[in-house]
C-alpha cells in the first residue's frame, strides 16, 4: 500500500456547504447520472476541508474560479465554481493548500482575456481552465486562441474538460483530437485533457503520447473506475503524463486516497501521478521543502 504524501489535486470544485444544493438541483433538473460522494467526504467549511486534506495526504487542491453572470442559468457551471473573493480568503487562511485556475468565457472577446490576465495576477491563480461543454466550441476554435497565447505568455497550463458532458450539453466539442492544432501552435502551453477524455480515452492518450505538452487528467473518475488502458498508461508510457484530479464532489479525497493506496501501483508511479507531474505542469506551484522519511511514513502533506 502506498499512502499519499503532499498530493496535488488539479480539479476540485467549490466545496462549501452552500454548493451542495446547487449540485443537487442541477443533477435533478438534468436527469444526470453524475454521482456525488458524501459519506464523510462531502461539502464542508474550509477549516474542515483543510483538516481532511492533510489527514489523507493532500497538500494542495486547485479550484476552478470564475465570475457569476447574474444573467446566466443558476444551475450552469459557474454556480459550482469558486469566486475570486472566496479564493482570496482561502489562500490567505491556508497558503499553498487552496489555489485556483481561472475558468474562461470565450464569448466575452478580449474583455474576457483581460479579465483572465487580471486574475493571473492574483497570488492564488496557477492556470487557466475551460469548462468546454458550457460553450460548445472545440479546442481549436478561434475564440480560444487569445487565451492560449495568454497562457504561453504567463507560462501557465490550460486545463480543459475533455470527453462527453456529464450533463445535457453537446459532447462533440470535447473530442480530445481538438487539441491537436493548439498543441502544435502553442508548444510551450501545457494542456491537460481532463475527465480521461472519456469515452474517447484512447484518443486522449494518443494526444498525450504525441505531444510533450499534452497531459491526461483523471478528474472526475474515482481511481477504482479507471479503465485498463488508463491504468496501463499511468504505470507505463504515461507515467510522466498523467495528473490526479478528484472532480470533487464526484470523488471525495478520502475515498481517492483509500483507493489509490489499494491499487497495484509502484510508489514512484503514485508520486508522479499525484504530485511530481502536477509540479511539472503548474509552474506556479511551490514544491516546498524536500520530503523527510517521517513525512513519507505518515503520508502527510
Amino acid at each position: 500500500m502506498t499512502a499519499l504524501s503532499r498530493a496535488i489535486d488539479y480539479w476540485c470544485n467549490a466545496f462549501t456547504p452552500d454548493r451542495e444544493a446547487v449540485w443537487n438541483d442541477a443533477i435533478a433538473a438534468q436527469g444526470s447520472a453524475v454521482k456525488v460522494h458524501r459519506e464523510g467526504d462531502g461539502f464542508c467549511v474550509p477549516e474542515e476541508m483543510a483538516e481532511r486534506l492533510g489527514a489523507v495526504g493532500f497538500s494542495t487542491v486547485i479550484l476552478p474560479v470564475c465570475d457569476l453572470d447574474p444573467r446566466g442559468d443558476p444551475l450552469d457551471f459557474p454556480a459550482v465554481a469558486a469566486r475570486p473573493d472566496e479564493l482570496d480568503a482561502l489562500h490567505a487562511a491556508h497558503p499553498g493548500m487552496f489555489r485556483g485556475s481561472w475558468s474562461i468565457d470565450p464569448g466575452t472577446g478580449m474583455a474576457g482575456v483581460a479579465r483572465a490576465a487580471e486574475m493571473l495576477g492574483r497570488p492564488w491563480c496557477v492556470g487557466l481552465h475551460n469548462h468546454t461543454h458550457s460553450w460548445d466550441r472545440p479546442f481549436d476554435h478561434a475564440d480560444f486562441y487569445p487565451y492560449y497565447a495568454l497562457a504561453a505568455d504567463e507560462d501557465v497550463p490550460f486545463v480543459v474538460q475533455a470527453g462527453a458532458s456529464g450533463g445535457r450539453f453537446p459532447s462533440e466539442c470535447g473530442r480530445p483530437i481538438g487539441v491537436d492544432r493548439p498543441a502544435i501552435y502553442f508548444p510551450t502551453v501545457r494542456f491537460v485533457l481532463s475527465h480521461l477524455g472519456w469515452p474517447w480515452t484512447a484518443e486522449a492518450i494518443a494526444m498525450a503520447l504525441k505531444f510533450p505538452n499534452v497531459y491526461l487528467g483523471t478528474a472526475t473518475f474515482p481511481p477504482g473506475r479507471w479503465p485498463a488502458d488508463v491504468l496501463g498508461f499511468v504505470a507505463g508510457a504515461g507515467r510522466a503524463k498523467c495528473l490526479y484530479g478528484s472532480g470533487f464532489p464526484t470523488t471525495g479525497h478520502g475515498r481517492a486516497a483509500g483507493q489509490l493506496a489499494g491499487m497495484d501501483l509502484a510508489p514512484e508511479v503514485v508520486d508522479r501521478l499525484t504530485r511530481t507531474n502536477a509540479l511539472d505542469v503548474f509552474s506556479r506551484l511551490d514544491a516546498g521543502p524536500p520530503r523527510t522519511a517521517a513525512a513519507d511514513q505518515e503520508g502527510g502533506s
